[in-house]
């Protein structure tokens, strides 16, 4: 009987990610193993393994063929069909480990019958032990295991099939071992691959996440239970970010406007500013929620609050450590942070540098310069409060850097009406409130920022219309709303706990908080500062001892919340410093109000503390900040002059004079600084009538950000300034006041009209009317076309851009625009109709589509001097109208037909694209006739013949498409041709 074969099954060892035919395999294990000897028959008793290896014999293998066996074995399981199953680079470590493995069967004292009997897997692990430890990587080595257990296979195999096996022992282990071989085959096809666990894990995360950071809390409200959750779909508002100042000027164009949550796509890397309660947690959720639910594009978000990882003062974590105090620690495959962070797909969003000491700033900046040296390439989002880091913090690791702007009215509206839905208001609650923000000044100053927003909606439906009229009173209500929750309303049995009580003891916790420069703290030290605070607050023990109190707290009122199971922080910065302002009180802490002012984690404690002093304490605070003589004392003891109901007015005086020295304000940083103090500074800001330019711009800057409807006219007062950075601030203030209000008495009297109003939203479309001239307008992707067709149907426009556009359309608003002179349509849907763009009075015009007729229009345009041109459709300039004169031309186009070029003799710019080449003698004749050309790109393939028939005597700059090398000699011969030019790779050309 023929010995059953086992070289026709196919060994799948899917969990190494390799597919490998026994046809393959046993060639390579029969060279490890000496010919049988001529004549050789079955014996008595069994050879032992140690007789059979070739390294054996003198001629036989060595050990440098042993390692190229290993090495061929190596490389035909990582050529086999299947996923990659360890990191390039260690091939040569694996194939090292599996020579020396191999080696050992010359040291295993088992006989043939002794291995078969034992089976593959134990005879595999005998071999292993008898090698040395591999001393390879967790995937190299499990690949390593895996090439041991398909060798052993396949080994004990060969042995069934030599002469020498024992006939009857030989055909019943064949028959054993085919079966073995199906087993196995079977078995392994139903594990995942190796690289299927990270595949695994990623799709646990990403759902964990977008679960985890899928919801907000209905701020002050008790509602049904499960119903106190908000969908983050139904609370997110979308915020704009403008360009943060201080920064470069040519990293952003101005006016710089964009959605928030457009930056990971826009920006790789972005330090966002906002003040406390605007948004930017909001923000990191929204991010991370969205890149969750998108698995298909493969965006793995982190999300790291920089208060929960250095609340101890640990060292920042390395990628391993990312998941630590989650949930998932400890369940992710090993090293999976790392190499989705080297495959540049993650999004980190690090949360809060302002809610960390001064002190670990710079550690903070160095940890995330690191992991950008190490893993290149992934988006980063950075947030901070505006003044906790200085401008350009993050420069030099190519940072843009934004301020998350305040609410506009649109936005504010939309949040009253999302959170009134959410609530279930009653019937009119948000029309009334609606129509208190916008009547009453002082309302409208605070609800500026989602908390302050949602604190307004709470107090309004709470109160049944009455609102609160200052921030102190306003925080008074909210902390009076959240300490007396309606508990027993719902039938809860409950101790019965003052207001007074429970604020004692929570301003303990607020002043530990900012002494320590932290917002996060132990549950235990929560629990010993409430223990130590017990026996002069006896009247709280009703509650119980310490961990009582603390779970009352945490769960009853409010105002705290644990990230997680030790730790607890206030829901927000703003109690925090409220209640640790009250507490600096109690102790008589005037000094150390003022001893912080250059601290900007303590501005809100020291205005709060001004808001609730007694007049005494009052004019300590304000007095110790004015002798303290800083710039940012002094206007800090100006800014709490607003909340000092009660003041002598001499020190009054004194503060408004000394604030006036600081007057015009020196540079952007100071102007939005003095701004914040709110509209009082309207009247200190310097006269539009006579203002220089740059006293102009810090006044306008500075009105901009009072954020109160009392600056629009003051801000209208500049309508006439000439300083183009005056007017674009104007322009960029739009979206912070009422969008009518601020377009009719601002926007509407700008003379000469302006130049790069953005026009984001129909609202501001509807809200454009009249202009002292036609304006220049940026129309963004979120305007529909019957807004558009309404805008230009009442207006009309000098310039206009229309870029990103998905719904165009046909061009038919554009009909009657006889002022249009500058056009740009870039990377919008193919429009269907053009024939809007005919006998328009167009001077400079940008295309970026290729709708059949755009060049028949083009062919109309009279006054064209400026064309750049991106069509799939062949160009002539024969086309171009008869008064068309041009001095810039850029085409990307199939084929570019240069006949009548030359009688644009002004031309100065010439760029004929990468796809241009000369038909002929004649093309070279067009291209010497333009003697007054200074720049031109064309196709390294077009030099040769430029070289020899092209004269331009004007020329200054040749640009070349293409990297080749220039042929031996060229360099040369261009110097001579155009001695004036300089040559170089071809770069964008800007408008001229």
């Amino acid at each position: 009987m023929r010995p059953t074969s086992l070289g026709s099954s196919v060994v799948d060892a899917s969990v190494v990610g390799i597919r490998l035919a026994s046809g393959v395999v046993t060639p390579l294990v029969r060279k490890l193993f000496r010919q049988e000897e001529a004549g050789a028959g079955l014996v008595d008793r069994p050879h032992r393994i140690s007789s059979y290896v070739a390294w054996r014999e003198k001629r036989g293998l060595g050990a440098a063929d042993l390692r190229r066996l290993a090495d061929r074995l190596v490389e035909e399981a990582l050529r086999a069909p299947g996923e990659r199953p360890l990191p390039p680079g260690e091939e040569a470590g694996v194939a090292a480990a599996l020579a020396a493995t191999l080696y050992a069967l010359g040291d295993l004292t088992l006989s043939d019958v002794e291995a078969v009997r034992l089976g593959p897997q134990a005879f595999a692990r005998q071999l292993r032990a008898a090698a040395p430890h591999p001393g390879l990587s967790r995937d190299a080595e499990l690949f390593h295991s895996r090439l041991v257990d398909l060798a052993c296979l396949h080994i004990l195999n060969f042995f069934t099939r030599r002469s020498t096996f024992v006939a009857s022992t030989l055909v019943e282990q064949s028959r054993l071992h085919a079966e073995t071989i199906a087993k196995v085959d079977e078995l392994l096809t139903r594990l995942p691959r190796q690289d299927g666990r990270d595949t695994a894990f990623e799709a646990r995360y990403l759902d964990y996440l977008a679960r985890r950071h899928s919801a907000l809390t209905i701020f002050g409200l008790d509602l049904e239970p499960g119903s106190s959750r908000w969908p983050l779909d139904a609370a997110y508002v979308s915020l704009e970010v403008t360009a943060a100042p201080g920064t470069r000027a040519e990293a952003l164009p101005a006016p710089y406007s964009l959605p928030a949550e457009r930056l990971p796509a826009e920006h790789h890397r972005v330090l966002l500013r906002g003040e406390a309660g605007s948004g930017k947690t909001t923000l990191i959720q929204w991010l991370a929620v969205s890149a969750a639910r998108d698995p298909r594009a493969g965006t793995v978000p982190f999300v790291l609050p920089l208060r929960s990882l250095t609340r101890h003062g640990e060292r920042l974590p390395a990628p391993h450590e990312f998941q630590a105090g989650s949930p998932l620690a400890g369940e992710a495959p090993e090293g999976w942070e790392g190499r989705v962070l080297r495959d540049g797909r993650a999004l980190l969003l690090v949360d809060g540098v302002d809610e960390i000491p001064a002190a670990e700033r710079d550690r903070a900046r160095d940890w995330l310069a690191n992991l950008m040296t190490a893993y290149p390439g992934n988006r980063w989002l950075v947030t901070s409060r505006p003044s906790a880091v200085r401008p350009d913090w993050l420069r030099d690791e190519d940072f843009t850097e934004v301020t998350l702007a305040p609410m506009s009215w649109a936005n504010v509206g939309a949040f009253i009406e999302r959170w009134h839905t959410a609530a279930a208001a009653p019937e009119g609650y948000a029309d009334l409130l609606l129509d208190s923000v916008r009547t009453k000044p002082d309302l409208a100053r605070l609800a500026t920022n989602p908390l302050l927003c949602g604190l307004i909606c709470a107090l309004h439906r709470e109160r049944r219309g009455f609102l609160p009229a200052g921030r102190k009173e306003l925080y008074t209500a909210a902390l009076s709303m959240l300490l007396h929750r309606r508990d027993r309303e719902r039938g809860l049995r409950l101790p019965d706990l003052a207001e007074e009580p429970q604020l004692q003891l929570l301003q303990r916790l607020a002043h530990w908080l900012i002494r320590n420069g932290r917002t996060e703290m132990d549950r235990s030290r929560a629990e010993d500062l409430i223990a130590g605070a017990l026996p002069a607050v006896p009247v709280a023990r009703v509650l119980g001892e310490a961990p009582l109190v603390y779970r009352h707290f945490l769960e009853r009122t409010g105002l705290l919340r644990a990230p997680t199971e030790d730790t607890v922080e206030f829901v927000h910065r703003t109690f925090q410093d409220y209640l640790g302002a009250r507490a600096a009180l109690d102790e008589g802490g005037v000094g150390e109000l003022a001893g912080h002012s250059d601290d900007d984690q303590w501005e809100d404690v020291i205005r709060m503390a001004v808001a609730q002093g007694r007049p005494r304490e009052r004019t300590e605070i304000i007095r110790a900040l004015l002798d303290r003589g800083t710039d940012r004392s002094v206007l800090l003891a100006y800014a709490s002059l607003q909340f000092a109901a009660e003041l002598d007015p001499a020190l009054r005086a004194e503060a408004e004079a000394a604030v006036r020295h600081l007057l015009p304000p020196r540079n952007i940083d100071e102007a939005q600084e003095l701004g914040r103090t709110g509209p009082l500074v309207l009247e200190l800001l310097a006269d539009p009538g006579t203002a220089d330019d740059h006293e102009a711009l810090m006044a306008v800057t500075a009105a901009g950000e009072t954020v109160s409807e009392l600056a629009i006219p003051y801000l209208a007062r500049f309508h006439d300034s000439s300083s183009p950075e005056v007017r674009r601030a104007l322009v960029s203030l739009w979206g912070r006041f009422d969008t009518r209000a601020y377009a009719r008495e601002v926007l509407a009297r700008l003379t000469p009209p302006p130049t790069g109003l953005l026009v984001r939203t129909d609202t501001q479309a509807d809200a454009l009317c009249a202009f002292a001239g036609p304006p220049g307008l940026v129309v963004g992707s979120e305007v529909t076309r019957p807004a558009l067709s309404e805008l230009f149907s009442r207006v009309r426009v000098s310039e206009l851009s229309i870029d990103g556009h998905r719904n165009l359309g046909d061009l038919d608003f554009l009909r009657g625009q006889t002022s249009l002179e500058r056009l740009r349509i870039s990377r919008c849907d193919p429009s269907t109709d053009v024939s809007g763009l005919r006998r328009l009075p167009l001077r400079t015009a940008h295309l970026d589509f290729g709708t059949p007729g755009v060049h028949e229009a083009i062919a109309t345009w009279d006054h064209l001097s400026h064309l750049e041109l991106y069509s799939p459709q062949p160009w002539s300039a024969r086309r171009l109208a008869p008064g068309a004169r041009l001095v810039h031309l850029v085409l990307d186009t199939p084929a570019a037909d240069v006949t009548d070029l030359g009688r644009h003799t002004e031309l100065r710019v010439l760029n004929l694209g990468h796809r241009w080449r000369p038909a002929g003698p004649a093309d070279w004749a067009e291209l010497s006739r333009l003697e007054r050309l200074e720049e031109l790109a064309v196709p390294e393939e077009a030099l040769e013949g430029l070289v020899r028939h092209v004269r331009l005597p004007a020329l200054r700059t040749l640009q070349l498409y293409g990297d080749r090398t220039l042929a031996p000699g060229m360099e040369e011969r261009l110097g001579e041709r155009f001695p004036g030019a300089v040559v170089e790779p071809y770069g964008p050309v800007g408008e001229q």
